[in-house]
């Protein structure tokens, strides 16, 4: 189904955005190395961010004008584009990862913690405690509003996302050309409060690494998280 994207409201994403990632996932400086675009392909296969096929594939149906050095924590933003689930996020396909993340801090656990239950669930572990550490970035352009529309997006119980999956790649399809850097949309996970999706890396602005937290929690209940040093 094609969406009248000029039917939606549009907002510009919050001074400041968060997003927390598993610290066993440390970040590798390869982009901040490459001092223009023709120094890419050297330096991403020195490093061996091309070495796995699917990594190679995406950087591959990224336009490389979209592709994000030279600056700091350029890397970080890179990697939420070419790693990520095969399966894909809510608004972004297997093809092409996206950057997500919250207004609040609370939201980004919230949503981190419901794919660690996920990821316990599958391994029958009864409880799981992981670092993780947060960026704060600014995300430049306008964002397509649907906050508090399509239910259909935002099913908790939906594992597969096509529907919403099929909407964020039209957002991203029609993209800078639009004027659009992402989606805007209720957090599934925290009711009431804004997330974000931005599918334009050079958008992805001002990222620094900020604090490191403690996540534990079981199968059901509340979430501990406790914020290290």
């Amino acid at each position: 189904m094609t969406h009248d994207l000029a039917r939606y409201p549009r907002r510009p994403a919050p001074a400041t955005t968060r997003r927390i990632v598993p610290s066993r996932f440390p970040p590798v400086a390869a982009f901040e190395d490459a001092a223009s675009a023709d120094d890419l392909d050297a330096v991403l296969e020195l490093e061996g961010w091309t070495n796995d096929r699917l990594v190679a594939a995406r950087l591959s149906r990224l336009d490389p004008s979209l592709r994000v050095y030279g600056r700091p924590n350029a890397s970080v933003v890179m990697a939420a584009f070419l790693h990520g689930s095969p399966q894909g996020g809510r608004f972004s396909s297997p093809v092409l990862g996206a950057w997500y993340a919250a207004t609040e801090l609370m939201t980004a656990v919230l949503e981190i913690a419901n794919g660690l239950r996920k990821e316990m669930a599958l391994s029958g572990l009864a409880q799981k405690r992981e670092t993780f550490r947060e960026y704060t970035a600014r995300l430049g352009g306008d964002f397509v509003d649907i906050f508090g529309l399509h239910p259909e997006f935002h099913d908790p119980d939906d594992r597969s996302y096509p529907a919403a999956q099929a909407f964020g790649e039209q957002v991203r399809q029609s993209g800078p050309g639009a004027g659009l850097a992402g989606i805007r949309y209720e957090s599934v996970r925290h009711p009431g409060h804004e997330s974000w999706v931005c599918f334009v890396p050079p958008m992805v602005q001002d990222v620094v690494q900020a604090r490191h937290f403690d996540i534990d929690l079981r199968p059901t209940g509340k979430v501990t998280v406790e914020q290290v040093g």
